[in-house]
Parts: structure tokens; sequence; C-alpha cells
């Protein structure tokens, strides 16, 4: 957070909202109830912006100035729009490549990924925005500037938009441990997005059960599982080689 450019004070965020400024998110004072915290909620939800309520106490050490209750961390990118990158992938007769991250909240594993996402040509990032890595410079710093070329798309509702891109001709892949089927087994061509899940405990089952397959990363040695930055650079690589070879 402290390489992150704020905005505190109600008035100042809601105004940056309306003036399209793109926010990362929003933390607001846990309890406070006043007309004008109010309606900055509604606003923030109809600009689908994320935003959690904290204690007081968070807020004065982020920052000392007069914040009123609320601060805004500005977004380094801006997010685009899910269905405009589907759009524009099929208007180019191009299949497209989808990377979908499940609660990847490591800053520098995000960038990682991000930086491998940009060299294997996928064609956008989806994220939900609650419990996902905050992008802020750690992240485009790691990614070597990935982030500033590759499209990333917010979704209040991840599944919903796993259905989406369902709907919309794609094959849903999720790499878990659990699988059945090595990677390199399958055919990973066509319109394809790939699932990656948290190291904690892999893919949320609910998006496991929305997947039309599922694929493991064969583990030789002693370590259950790779870093989670190696597992979509191998995945996504997977992706690279099959089409050239299609």
């Amino acid at each position: 957070m402290q390489n992150q450019q704020m905005i505190y004070g109600i008035r100042a965020i809601q105004e940056s909202v309306e003036a399209g400024q793109e926010l990362e998110k929003v933390l607001l004072q846990k309890g406070l109830q006043n007309e004008l915290i109010l309606g900055l909620q509604k606003t923030l939800h109809q600009h689908g912006i994320p935003f959690s309520k904290v204690p007081f106490e968070k807020l004065n050490k982020i920052t000392r100035k007069n914040h009123q209750g609320a601060i805004a961390f500005i977004s380094p990118i801006i997010y685009q729009s899910l269905d405009n990158v589907i759009s524009s992938c099929y208007e180019q007769a191009k299949d497209p490549f989808i990377l979908i991250l499940d609660r990847i909240t490591d800053v520098r594993n995000f960038g990682a990924i991000a930086r491998s996402a940009d060299g294997a040509g996928v064609d956008a990032i989806l994220i939900p925005d609650k419990g996902s890595a905050q992008i802020n410079s750690d992240a485009v710093k790691t990614s070597a500037g990935a982030l500033s070329h590759i499209p990333v798309c917010r979704t209040p509702n991840l599944k919903e938009s796993i259905n989406y891109l369902k709907n919309s001709g794609l094959q849903i892949i999720a790499c878990t441990e659990k699988a059945d089927k090595f990677y390199y087994s399958e055919n990973l061509t066509g319109p394809l997005a790939i699932i990656m899940g948290s190291e904690e405990d892999g893919i949320s089952p609910a998006y496991l059960k929305l997947a039309d397959r599922e694929v493991a990363i064969p583990m030789l040695g002693k370590i259950a599982s790779l870093n989670v930055s190696v597992s979509a650079a191998i995945l996504l690589y997977e992706v690279v080689k099959q089409k050239q070879v299609k």
C-alpha cells in the first residue's frame, strides 16, 4: 500500500469515481452510516469497485490526514470488460485464450503469472473483485510491465463469468493435483480458459464443478506441488506448443 497512490476523503473519492478514475479498492470506516458514506457506497456498487469496511484504527495507520472514514487506492491499470475481450477475439477470427485466477493473493506471484500470460499470448486475465492480490506497483514491477499490456478483467461473480465463458464456446480447464490426467495428454487447442487456484487449497470446489476437464502436473519428487506462478507458466506454454503443432 505504501507504493500506491491514494485518494482520501468521501467527497474526493466520490468525485474521482464519477470522473472515471480507475480505483483498485476502497476502504471505508466500519460503523459509519452518514448520508455521504452511504452515497459513496452506492456509487462504488454502481461502478463495480470493490470496497471493504475496516476499523478506524486501520485507516489511521495508512494515513494520518483527514480521511473522513474513506481511503481509495488508485489502480495502476485500467480494467477491461470480459465481454469486449471475447467479442474482439471472435471478430478477429481468433480463439479466445483466458487465464482465470482463483484467490491468487500474493502480489509477486500475480505479477509473475501476468508476465508468463503476456508471453504466452493470453487474451485476458480474469480475477474476482475480492480475494485477489492487489494490483499495485509491486505487481506491475514483478510482471516486468506485462500488466500494462495484458487486459485484466475484474468480476464481482466469478461463477457467473465462468458460465459466460462456457456459453461463449470456451473449454474450461482446471489445473489441480487431484486430476487423473496430465496436462500434456489433453487437447488444449481451440477457445480455452485455464483456471489456477490458490496455493493454500487450490481451486474452489464450485469452480471445479464448472470445469470441462481437470489436468495435473506430474510431481516426481517429495514436494507435492509447484509454486502457482510456475504451474501457470507450464500450462500456458503447453497451450502455445499445441497451437504451434496443430
